[in-house]
């Protein structure tokens, strides 16, 4: 009778009842398969209750594998990685052999056609071989961890590819035979590859470990069944089925354990990231900050060059505008020094001669009271009140007296602008600052207003080595200054005046010009030597003065200091050594 009568994969007769039996069956096999077999007689009941359990537990069995290979087919449409797409197909014709290896194959899906049933047999186990070998050669990495077992690997997969081409061409007993070997040789290699790799502390090796050794015990105890040795029962293919489900669990775990690790790894790999941008982002701060300090440090060194430009520009000026003065005022002061010398040389003899015509004359008028007649005297005394002699001989005088200051005067000032301009001295020597500062007020006299009153506080000095031009040029310059401030607020300043006091120190001499003028802002005050920068009208100023002053006193070495608030004054404090370290002033 024919299995399916029955719905069980297996053939399956039923025996009836009759009184010439023999005590005995005889049951003939005919097969071009290698079959083996084991023939079972019993009730109707017992039957179908050993039917029922199997197919519940195949059921189970098919669930299990079709929930892993969905799952993980899922995971590879996920992620495309081709190593959740070999074990899904492993575990699919995994499961698939050891349906037809059970016949159930034959009755669900194959439509019961022998010729497919006897092919997938070899057929499906054959590619559940290639698959599961190539999913251990990706699972493990054994092309980088062992290239030697990677080798082999790829010889047992070409073998399993000639077992089901042999299969397929006829030679049943030679591929079934390849089929053992292979599963002997999987099985060793296999195993080799795991404890060696579980050993280095591969983690992924003890779940494949684990799983094979479940494989293992269901291929040991389906032999000893298939030898008589070991009876389960209902379903002589049970440790196969368990062993391959576990198998297929514990690889699962495996590729789970895979993904937390490949998270982690992630996580690690973007905690680093996070680290290593930290870290970019310190570096990528502290460049800038670099970059800013020497961004800083160019724009000081191209301030300080525009500075050096502006002063060396105010100096050139300075130095042709000073070199035409001093000419003009030397030429001036040698022009004027002859005549006054003649003027001044010829008052005394002048005054010597009047004195002596003055002494004629009041001989003359004495002895004429006493021998003129009285006609001669009373036309003598008309002539001396007709030329008004009296009022003459004081006019006389006074004009003496006049010319004599005057002339005088004119000394000081000629004096004064020689002492000034000392054009002719380009060398340091010591000189007396106070004759530079009495010169320079002798000069500014004409255009300081009558209510300015010129204090003198002055120290003993010592003579300092100087260019007594350009210092003098610096009173003239901060004197100057100190005038216009009290001059443009003459009428709003009480007692408007300036004091220039000197002091001997130990090796330097210091001179402060203090005024009470209305002072200056911060902000005037921070630009005060900056070349052309002029708090004056238009046309009356050109800045270069107070920045001439600054590079005057720097070049001497000395330091110019500089307090001023508003409505409180001004008072510059210039201080000088009293020795200069080069003989020659560039």
């Amino acid at each position: 009778m024919l299995s399916n009568k029955y719905g069980n994969p297996n053939p399956t007769f039923k025996l009836t009842d009759s009184k010439d039996w023999l005590p005995y069956v005889i049951l003939k096999i005919s097969s071009f398969e290698p079959v083996r077999f084991n023939a079972v007689i019993s009730s109707e009941a017992s039957y179908y209750s050993n039917f029922n359990k199997r197919t519940i537990f195949i059921n189970i069995y098919v669930g299990i594998m079709l929930a892993l290979f969905f799952y993980n087919l899922f995971l590879y449409f996920s992620g495309l990685d081709v190593l959740y797409l070999s074990y899904s197909m492993y575990v699919l014709f995994i499961a698939l052999a050891q349906l037809s290896i059970s016949g159930h194959s034959y009755y669900y899906f194959l439509y019961q056609n022998p010729k497919l049933f006897e092919l997938s047999i070899i057929g499906f186990t054959s590619l559940a071989g290639l698959l599961g070998l190539y999913f251990v050669k990706v699972f493990l990495h054994t092309k980088e961890r062992l290239p030697l077992v990677n080798k082999l690997l790829g010889l047992l997969m070409m073998s399993y590819l000639v077992t089901f081409i042999l299969r397929l061409f006829g030679a049943v007993s030679l591929s079934y035979m390849l089929t053992d070997i292979n599963g002997l040789l999987v099985v060793i290699l296999v195993f080799y590859t795991a404890i060696v790799l579980a050993r280095r502390g591969i983690r992924s090796a003890y779940f494949f470990l684990g799983a094979w050794t479940f494989f293992l015990i269901g291929i040991l105890v389906y032999i000893m069944q298939t030898q008589g040795l070991l009876d389960l029962g209902f379903y002589p293919n049970l440790a196969m089925l368990v062993g391959t489900a576990f198998e297929a669990l514990l690889l699962s775990f495996a590729l789970a354990d895979k993904i937390n690790l490949l998270k982690k790894e992630k996580e690690k790999e973007q905690a680093e990231r996070l680290i290593a941008l930290a870290k970019n982002e310190h570096l990528v701060r502290e460049q800038n900050v670099m970059l800013e300090d020497k961004v800083k440090i160019r724009t000081d060194e191209l301030e300080q060059a525009i500075r050096n430009l502006q002063n060396t520009q105010s100096q050139l000026v300075n130095q042709e505008k000073m070199a035409s003065l001093g000419q003009l005022t030397a030429g001036i002061a040698h022009e004027i020094n002859n005549p006054i010398n003649f003027v001044s040389s010829n008052i005394m003899p002048l005054k010597r001669d009047i004195k002596d015509i003055m002494e004629v004359i009041e001989f003359y008028r004495s002895r004429g009271a006493m021998e003129f007649t009285p006609d001669s005297q009373k036309e003598a005394k008309q002539l001396e009140e007709d030329l008004e002699l009296d009022y003459v001989l004081d006019e006389v005088e006074h004009l003496l007296k006049g010319m004599d200051d005057g002339a005088r005067r004119t000394v000081e000032i000629v004096k004064g602008l020689r002492l000034f301009s000392r054009v002719d001295e380009q060398d340091m020597k010591s000189v007396d600052l106070h004759d530079g500062i009495n010169s320079t007020l002798i000069l500014l006299n004409s255009t300081m207003p009558t209510k300015i009153r010129v204090n003198l506080d002055y120290d003993e000095l010592p003579l300092v080595e100087c260019l007594a031009g350009k210092i003098n040029q610096v009173f003239m310059n901060i004197i100057n200054n100190a005038i216009h401030a009290l001059a443009d607020h003459i009428n709003t300043i009480v007692d408007p005046h300036i004091l220039i006091r000197t002091k001997s120190l130990v090796d330097a001499v210091t001179i402060e010009i203090i005024d009470n003028g209305p002072g200056m802002p911060e902000c005037v005050k921070q630009r005060i030597f900056e070349p052309f920068f002029t708090t004056k009208a238009v046309g009356k100023g050109t800045g270069l003065g107070l920045s001439i002053v600054y590079s005057i006193i720097e070049n001497h070495k000395g330091k110019l200091e500089v307090n001023s608030e508003e409505s409180q004054g001004t008072t510059f404090k210039i201080t000088l050594p009293i020795y200069q370290s080069t003989e020659r002033y560039e």
